[in-house]
């Protein structure tokens, strides 16, 4: 399965990621990519889709969808560190993936965030990247 991230959705409160399924008349039908129960999602809710979430850096933004694929990558395709690990482990894990991120506005809670999604996609093979032609070879 190609990774949408327009398609997938994070609410705030609720845990886990959701699909987007259909247009609803208060706000969107969504459907756990976990256990596949869809529900509402009303327009009242905070609703993100994944690629417009990114991550602060000292340089800017990193989109989370090139976050994942610095995760991906180190994992050779495989499950990240555990989002259930201490504080410590997820704090260092996090600075190896992304040495740049900024400090003051990047929270602990984020990164245990961003890790269990990656989790869960990576269980669900949902994370794939196209491979960027190699020019000139």
């Amino acid at each position: 399965m190609q990774m949408n991230l327009k398609e997938i959705m994070a609410i705030s409160g609720y845990p886990g990621l959701y699909r987007h399924i259909s247009q609803g008349r208060n706000g969107i039908i969504v459907e756990s990519l976990t256990d596949k129960k869809r529900m509402p999602a009303y327009a009242s809710m905070k609703v993100s889709s994944l690629e417009d979430i990114a991550v602060f850096t000292d340089e800017g933004e990193l989109p989370l969808k090139d976050l994942l694929k610095r995760l991906y990558e180190k994992e050779s395709g495989g499950p990240a560190l555990s989002s259930k690990s201490s504080p410590e482990e997820i704090k260092k894990y996090f600075e190896e993936v992304c040495p740049e991120f900024d400090r003051d506005k990047v929270y602990f809670s984020d990164m245990k965030k961003i890790i269990s999604w990656y989790n869960l996609l990576q269980e669900l093979k949902m994370l794939e990247f196209e491979e960027e032609e190699d020019v000139g070879t």
